[in-house]
């Protein structure tokens, strides 16, 4: 019975340290429905709902009812706790107070961006011209290629001898190189420049198609030797599919420059 207690106890610790945090500033909402009421005070449904989205951690309409009634339970005792514990007089102690503080500043500074940006949309325009800023920056072509993978540059500068002797690039790929794309005949597909660390993607762009590297070229991976197979101009991706991530970025940018501003004109001081 004892175990049952306390292991009941340290569950409620763990849900109350875990959803507190988010529910700390929550109060009663005008034309809420009431869900519980507790010593004559109503706990309203936008109370219950945002309480039941943080504890599960998906939207209300996907709480079964099961849990809803347990997470009623729930809320019940938090409320129930709270509430001996204002009344003990807790929310004076400073570290307390200190808490409770740096929540609603949390919760209050999230509105407050969440709102800016909501009037201060990324206009199409703005994503347009960012979209083609993007796009002129891209590496005009896109590279297929292969290569082997040693430890040394000894053994690169043997493969290249081999190479230059005959052999096949594939089959000594498979035979030698340890990178993941060995199996494969070394082969990495179709890449832009930038997708590749710097020293490899520069030894590709210095390629004729259909050449490989005729000196080991040195990574943090280990020596390559490459294949250029051939190249084509890169195909740009559809405004569509990039959209969502620029319209962030801007607006993010925007609320940034807000920020910049609000400390600009603030007046912040430091003890000497």
């Amino acid at each position: 019975m004892l175990k049952e207690k306390f292991a009941s106890q340290a569950r409620i610790a763990r849900w109350l340290l875990a959803i507190l945090p988010a529910c700390l500033l929550l109060g009663p909402v005008a034309n809420a429905d009431t869900v519980v009421t507790i010593n004559g005070k109503a706990v309203d449904s936008t109370v219950f709902e945002t309480y039941a989205e943080t504890r599960t951690r998906k939207p209300f309409d996907q709480v079964t009812a099961e849990e809803k009634e347990a997470l009623i339970s729930e809320l019940v005792d938090i409320i129930l706790l709270a509430n001996e514990a204002e009344a003990a007089g807790l929310e004076k102690d400073p570290l307390l107070a200190a808490q409770i503080y740096l929540q609603r500043l949390g919760l209050m500074a999230q509105a407050g961006a969440t709102a800016y940006v909501a009037k201060n949309p990324a206009k199409e325009s703005e994503i347009a011209a960012e979209y083609e800023a993007q796009m002129s920056l891209a590496p005009p072509l896109q590279y297929k290629a292969r290569h082997i993978l040693v430890e040394s540059q000894g053994e690169a500068a043997a493969i290249i001898q081999e190479l230059d002797n005959g052999a096949d690039f594939a089959e000594l790929a498979k035979a030698k190189s340890t990178g993941p794309s060995g199996p494969n005949g070394g082969d990495l597909g179709w890449f832009s420049p930038n997708q590749m660390v710097e020293p490899f993607s520069n030894a590709v762009v210095a390629l004729n198609d259909g050449a490989y590297t005729k000196t080991p070229v040195q990574t943090q991976y280990g020596w390559h030797v490459i294949l250029r197979e051939a190249s084509r101009a890169s195909e740009a991706r559809p405004l569509e599919s990039v959209r969502d991530a620029i319209k962030q970025s801007l607006e993010q940018d925007k609320l940034q420059a807000y920020l910049e501003g609000l400390r600009s004109a603030a007046k912040v001081q430091k003890p000497e």
